[in-house]
């Protein structure tokens, strides 16, 4: 008859190398989860700021003042000019704004004394569009008071300009965020220089 040959296997040992074996499962574990961790905490990091989603700004860099006229005259003061002006929409975002239709509102005091339009379009993400435009100024609907009269003598005109640009930035081509750009710009016009001074924008 064959004999059979039996290996003889330590109890002690083989525990030993269960214990080993689960061991070792725990610590891809334990590597895994933190690697998937890891991942996580980095994708935040770099979506945090893709989500924050800020407000563009609307302001005038530059104007230039042409077909200038003016009267000192106390009893009826009065202005005309043209004001070419660079405009500019800054876009901080990670994301397209695309905007709508506006006007630019030109006052002397609270009275409305011209109107620019500001035609539809589009501002790529973290990037400047800047849009040149021509407003007719005229001091037709301020009334003919003492404080026109000065302002006009002192060779100092004070204008300030508003508008509001409403529309959406579009993130990764899935999400849509509803923003608007606020201007709000004051000027001085040298009457007898015929040019800009002192331009602010908030």
């Amino acid at each position: 008859m064959m004999s059979r040959n039996y290996q003889y296997v330590d109890p002690m040992e083989q525990s030993a190398a269960e214990l080993h074996r689960k061991k070792r499962i725990k610590q891809t574990i334990a590597y895994l989860a933190a690697f998937m961790v890891f991942n996580i905490l980095f994708i935040t990091a770099i979506a945090l700021p893709v989500i924050h989603v800020k407000n563009p700004k609307f302001l005038i860099m530059a104007a230039e003042v042409e077909n200038l006229r003016y009267a000192p005259d106390t009893n009826s003061p009065s202005f005309n000019m043209e004001l070419h002006c660079e405009v500019s929409v800054k876009n901080t975002n990670f994301g397209q704004f695309r905007y709508e239709n506006s006007t630019v509102v030109f006052a002397y005091g609270n009275v409305t004394v011209g109107e620019a339009s500001v035609a539809e379009a589009g501002v790529g993400a973290r990037s400047t569009r800047e849009v040149n435009t021509t407003v007719k100024i005229s001091s037709d609907n301020v009334s003919r008071n003492l404080k026109l009269g000065n302002d006009i003598t002192s060779g100092m005109l004070s204008l300030n300009s508003y508008g509001r640009l409403n529309g959406k930035v579009h993130l990764m081509k899935v999400m849509e965020k509803r923003k608007s750009a606020q201007m709000n710009c004051a000027m001085k016009i040298n009457l007898a220089e015929g040019m800009i001074q002192d331009l602010k924008c908030n």
